[in-house]
């Protein structure tokens, strides 16, 4: 069968210019500032949040790469962020920097889907060596993995995709987007998220690209087959890709 195309800078965790992006949310300035020089130092693209409303505003409107997540935050605390993000199918992993050093507060915070926990005081070479690992064990996983959504079977190592067992032949945005999608089935994707995550560059709001992708995608993964459309709108919203078995 053909394969299809893969970019990628498109989907996977490197940035085109090869950083990875990391939210970090902490209300006191001058631990901010901190972790957001020393981060840049290492390589990584850095967006700060004050406080625990900007952060979700942001998480809702960009992808990211990881969250360095505090939890006493003004505004909504980093265990009620972490539920929404999950609730919403927001899969970023988390990792929670905090001062919450009780067992209990670690517990909860896995519980909850945190991917790592690190206490204040914390020496910064171990911060970065545990976001480095988590990206690349996140990386590891979504090119190793095969993604399911219903009946829709996508192997990013193979580059293939089949759906009800036949094979799609996509184009490479297609299949960016697909895959894009996939990996945040049930979360509603506005044309801005799917810009940003499909090309990597923020388009003007006005411009119809996504959605001629979108519906080249559509006319491959839908339109052939009987079953419900996966792929679906919301109007003013975005894009979500979902199966019932879900």
């Amino acid at each position: 069968m053909p394969r299809a195309a893969f970019e990628p800078a498109a989907v996977t965790t490197p940035r085109k210019d090869g950083r990875a992006r990391i939210l970090v949310a902490e209300d006191e300035t001058k631990a901010r500032r901190y972790l957001a020089e020393g981060l840049r130092e290492h390589g990584f693209a850095v967006v700060l949040a004050a406080d625990g409303d900007e952060a979700m505003a942001l998480l809702q409107s960009q992808i990211f790469d990881a969250v360095v997540l505090d939890v006493m935050l003004p505004g909504s605390d980093g265990w009620t962020i972490i539920q929404a993000m999950r609730a919403d199918a927001i899969r970023t992993p988390v990792l929670f920097l905090t001062a919450l050093d009780r067992v209990e507060d670690r517990v909860r915070g896995f519980q909850l889907g945190a991917n790592d926990y690190l206490v204040k005081p914390f020496a910064f070479a171990e911060l970065v060596a545990r976001l480095r690992n988590l990206l690349h064990q996140v990386e590891l996983a979504q090119e190793s993995s095969i993604v399911k959504v219903g009946d829709l079977v996508i192997d990013p190592l193979q580059q293939r995709v089949s759906r009800d067992g036949h094979p799609l032949w996509l184009a490479p945005k297609e299949y960016a987007l697909l895959l894009l999608l996939a990996r945040h089935r049930g979360r509603v994707m506005s044309r801005a998220l799917i810009a940003d995550g499909v090309w990597g560059i923020r388009f003007d709001t006005q411009t119809n690209l996504v959605d001629v992708v979108v519906r080249r995608l559509r006319s491959k993964l839908d339109e052939p087959f009987a079953a419900p459309p996966m792929l679906r709108t919301v109007r003013g919203a975005g894009y979500v890709l979902d199966a019932d078995a879900d």
